[in-house]
């Protein structure tokens, strides 16, 4: 598809985000009876209203739209300042965002998303303290280390530590903006943002020029939680609006991770509270691998799942560990060049991470990362002494 017919194919996607009375869930009953946009626009009238949650208004408002100059002008927006917008039927769209309710169809990016990412969402109260922003930048730096990414809000605060801390080892983060991509909120991170598009990505469901206001913010804490394994809440008070996101991830199925903090402190309590109503407990960061790991493994021998998005969460992953060597690999070409060129310096003989610096050239955080990614896939196997094998 050449750049004339993509421009062509998203206004027909834009034109769904300004239809009045049309949400998210309105938009997925849509797609997956029509398949693409511009057939939902050439739709009769009587097949528009046929879909589930579809009603007369709603689809008189899709037949009778007309502000089509008002696609273009966001279009040409974009495009002068270098935004994508990505749709839920791009590849490199966070796949687990797809099977959350009320997923965006559409994102602002800024910045590099990628298919191939592992994200753990960091989070925690604005009013942060020394201990609370200390701990959130070693937390992230060991995870980015690790080969993980790094998501989080880019509040004041937790967030913008757990930015901070990823952007120190050069690994990748993303920021999940309660605004239009091109409001910065709050306007001191402004060059954060821009260090944030060139380690990672920088996104927003909302349209061009939206203000950050209030209720944008629980909006924007269901995406952070849904295109994470699990999120990590750092400090808390009661009434933080880190709890929501929590409670969001919870109803996602997401993992909980808390870290505890002193019993005086009130920017402990909501950690705190969460560990007693069984939050994961966090002393570092092999707290949150070992969690995710298996999850990771397990996704690593699905089969691609329709890029539409979709209430249904996915099926149970199919193969117990034991059995896994039964099973079919893991799609190595998911993999980057580093992790190839460490599976071809690795065999049955046990070698150590010295060992593979030496003989890939490649630097001690690279290794490390790779090392990680592809542990995570089930492509590669730790043993003692902190030596590795290729999975057998």
């Amino acid at each position: 598809m050449n750049i004339s017919q993509q421009s062509e194919n998203l206004k027909y996607w834009l034109a769904l985000k300004y239809v009045a009375g049309l949400g998210n869930i309105g938009v997925r009953n849509l797609l997956q009876s029509f398949g693409t946009p511009d057939r939902i626009f050439r739709a009769p009238l009587h097949m528009l209203e046929a879909v589930p949650g579809i009603g007369t208004k709603t689809a008189v408002n899709i037949k009778d739209f007309n502000d089509w100059k008002r696609v273009e002008a966001e279009l040409s927006r974009a495009a002068q300042q270098q935004i994508t917008i990505m749709t839920c039927q791009d590849s490199r769209f966070p796949k687990r965002l797809l099977f959350i309710y009320d997923s965006p169809f559409l994102l602002y990016v800024r910045g590099e998303l990628r298919a191939e990412d592992i994200n753990i969402a960091v989070v925690g109260s604005r009013t942060a303290s020394a201990y609370g922003k200390f701990t959130t930048e070693r937390l992230s730096r060991e995870l980015a280390l690790n080969g993980v990414t790094v998501v989080s809000g880019m509040a004041r605060g937790i967030d913008t530590a757990a930015h901070r801390g990823a952007l120190a080892v050069k690994g990748r983060t993303i920021a999940v903006l309660g605004s239009g991509i091109d409001v910065i909120y709050p306007p001191e991170n402004e060059v954060l943002a821009q260090e944030i598009a060139l380690c990672g990505a920088v996104i927003s469901e909302f349209s061009l020029g939206t203000p950050p206001n209030a209720p944008n913010f629980p909006a924007r804490n269901r995406i952070i939680s849904g295109m994470s394994l699990g999120v990590v809440v750092v400090e808390a008070t009661e009434k933080s609006g880190s709890l929501i996101t929590a409670r969001i991830a919870l109803e996602q199925g997401r993992e909980v991770f808390a870290v505890p903090g002193s019993i005086d402190a009130a920017g402990s309590r909501g950690t705190n509270r969460l560990i007693k109503e069984g939050a994961k407990l966090i002393e570092n960061v092999n707290d949150i691998l070992d969690e995710i790991r298996p999850q990771v493994f397990r996704a690593a021998f699905q089969e691609d799942t329709p890029l539409a998005p979709s209430a249904t969460p996915p099926s149970p992953l199919v193969p117990p560990i034991k059995e896994a060597s039964q099973k079919k690999a893991p799609h190595l070409s998911v993999l980057g060049g580093k992790e190839e060129t460490l599976i071809q310096n690795l065999s049955s003989r046990p070698r150590t991470v010295d060992e593979l610096i030496a003989a890939t050239g490649l630097t001690a955080s690279d290794v490390l990362s790779a090392l990680l990614q592809l542990e995570l896939r089930g492509v590669i196997r730790q043993l003692p002494g902190n030596k590795y094998i290729l999975q057998e």
